[in-house]
């Protein structure tokens, strides 16, 4: 469905025109030729130099013939000159503001409005040409399309670029007078100017070298939406979630798809329904993921601590879990009840929840020897970003923790996130001396013997993560890392 230029040997509404006049003219030119030729044959036929004049002016005729059928087909087909004297150029897309032939100026000054829109059409000849036509008249831009089949119609997506001044209401009036419906329509920038191949390559490329960028991938690809990983065995006990055949599920604004380590991925979408273009494109991801198996790059940083001990600080995934649970063993009780909020013996059952790249990213601090001495998670709460401490009581107040959440927060950083939270006692000074030594605005709140803190990236952090990998929010399910 690619716009194509306008025939300038086609009506608006796309039938053949008929030049009747010219081909009258050209007839009566024809007869009186011939008429002419016979007079002149007849009175210089009879001549004594006759036949010599017929054939030089057989080969004059030949060749003016020739000269006009090739002049005719260079110069037949041009499209008309504007009236500014500039040719029109054959393009892809609709012609812009500034390709418009004549377009009059409306007045509409500063900086274009990049826009995401997507419509549905009825699929039949012209109907995209209709809604292309209505935004030329509104001198917007379309810079990409992309057309997702229905049973019943195409839903075509653009990346508009728009006069400032130019409300997105105007918009999508536009397009609903041209026929589109379920008109959905959203601020875009310039990372969408990619085109979707190349979108795509660049999203598998990612998930193939790192498990844990399978939630960011899927956030690309479709936009904003809630991932749900629910795992086969929940850690808090209970039935897991239904099993979903191996091709998936999509339901309108809901898709489940297998989730590469057991249980099942659900993402939703409550705003914009999924097409099924859209539903293979993330059931291939998923898929890869699976295949690929477990993978983390194994980046690390070594640290000089103020007392003079090297740590390491690297990510850790579940494959580190005998470490972290005997890491958990030389913890006292009281460590534990300030990290966990709730039955020391439950923690354990958390640890293979936490360290899954599913659900966020986790850092461990270890010895030269390997022995884990520090863990800290940044866990994904929705919109919202959680970060997570937990340092072995030998190890506690020798700068461990610091290192690890100034890491922490520069990956939400590097994500966007425009805060990050922690969640611990009142009486956990520990923390709260951490927290404030970010450097960054803190706000507290307090409930029941709760502290909330929540620090606002307005800022960089003092840390940076660079060899550790950028981060996206991803929603949670589970609760087990509030508890």
């Amino acid at each position: 469905m690619t716009p194509e230029m306008p025939d300038v040997t086609r009506a608006r509404h796309g039938r053949p025109v008929h030049h009747w006049r010219r081909d009258v003219v050209e007839l009566a030119a024809l007869f009186t030729a011939v008429a002419v030729a016979d007079a002149v044959a007849n009175l210089i036929g009879h001549g004594p130099d006759g036949p010599a004049l017929l054939m030089i002016s057989a080969i004059v005729l030949a060749a003016t013939a020739g000269f006009h059928v090739w002049w005719s087909r260079r110069h037949g087909h041009a499209p008309p000159v504007s009236d500014t004297g500039a040719r029109p150029t054959a393009v892809t897309r609709p012609a812009g503001p500034s390709e418009q032939p004549g377009a009059p100026e409306t007045g509409l000054t500063g900086p274009g409005t990049l826009w995401r829109m997507r419509t549905t059409v009825r699929d039949e000849p012209g109907s995209l040409a209709a809604l292309c036509t209505a935004l030329a008249g509104h001198r917007v831009d379309i810079l990409s399309l992309q057309t997702h089949p229905l049973a019943d119609g195409t839903v075509d997506e653009f990346l508009l670029r728009a006069p400032g001044a130019l409300p997105a209401a105007d918009l999508t009036r536009a397009v609903a007078l041209a026929g589109g419906t379920s008109t959905w329509i959203e601020r875009a920038d310039a990372h969408d100017l990619v085109d979707a191949p190349t979108r795509v390559l660049g999203l598998a490329a990612r998930t193939a070298l790192d498990a844990s960028e399978l939630p960011l991938a899927l956030r690309q690809l479709l936009g904003r939406c809630t991932i749900r990983s629910l795992p086969a065995t929940p850690a808090g006990g209970g039935p897991g979630p239904l099993p979903v055949p191996a091709e998936g599920v999509l339901e309108d604004t809901v898709m489940r798809l297998p989730a590469p380590e057991g249980g099942v991925l659900t993402v939703e979408r409550p705003y914009l329904p999924f097409t099924p273009t859209e539903f293979a494109r993330a059931r291939a991801l998923v898929e890869l993921d699976g295949r690929l198996g477990p993978r983390m790059p194994r980046g690390h940083d070594v640290l000089t601590l103020p007392e003079g001990d090297d740590i390491t600080v690297r990510r850790v995934d579940t494959g580190d879990l005998p470490a972290a649970r005997a890491m958990h063993e030389r913890c006292s009780a009281r460590t534990l009840g300030l990290r966990y909020h709730g039955p020391v013996g439950d923690a354990d059952r958390y640890l293979n929840h936490l360290l899954s790249p599913r659900f966020g990213r986790t850092l461990a601090a270890q010895t030269g020897s390997g022995r884990i001495v520090g863990l800290g998670h940044l866990l994904w709460d929705g919109d919202e970003t959680e970060v997570a401490l937990l340092v072995e009581d030998e190890w506690q107040r020798r700068g461990v923790g610091g290192e690890l959440l100034g890491r922490l927060v520069g990956m939400a950083a590097e994500a966007g996130c425009a805060s990050v939270y922690a969640v611990t006692k009142a009486s956990n000074t520990g923390m709260i001396a951490t927290m404030r030594a970010l450097g960054l605005p803190l706000d507290y709140q307090i409930e029941e013997g709760t502290l909330v803190i929540t620090a606002r990236l307005d800022a960089p952090p003092e840390s940076s993560a660079s060899p550790l990998g950028p981060v996206t929010p991803y929603r949670l399910t589970d609760p087990a890392h509030r508890d």
